[in-house]
């Protein structure tokens, strides 16, 4: 699955780095704590989160994640952003809450 299909199907708000609409989808991992998911989300995943600040690019970028959904209607800083845009991974937005677009998430990906 691609970042667009997620877009599509959860109804989520393209923030920044729409070139990497295209990266492909390997699971999902959804923490608030950068330390967490430095140490425990892999490659080509998507990270569900609150943060908004520029250090989730910092994270994303290191661990070569998919793409970034930021939950509760929340949006990335504008330096955030910007990173994102440089480095092709997409930050998206959801209005629901982190525990609903992860199961929502995980039941699109376990098919």
């Amino acid at each position: 699955m691609k970042v667009q299909d997620i877009v599509d199907k959860l109804g989520l708000k393209v923030c920044s780095g729409s070139a990497g609409l295209n990266r492909e989808i390997e699971g999902g991992y959804t923490s608030d704590l950068l330390s967490d998911v430095m140490g425990n989300a892999d490659e080509n995943q998507v990270w569900i989160t609150l943060q908004t600040h520029k250090n989730i690019m910092a994270i994303a970028s290191l661990k070569e994640l998919a793409a970034i959904i930021l939950v509760k209607g929340y949006e990335p800083e504008a330096d955030a952003a910007e990173q994102s845009n440089v480095e092709g991974i997409p930050i998206l937005s959801s209005e629901e809450e982190a525990f609903e677009l992860t199961g929502k998430l995980f039941d699109l990906l376990k098919k």
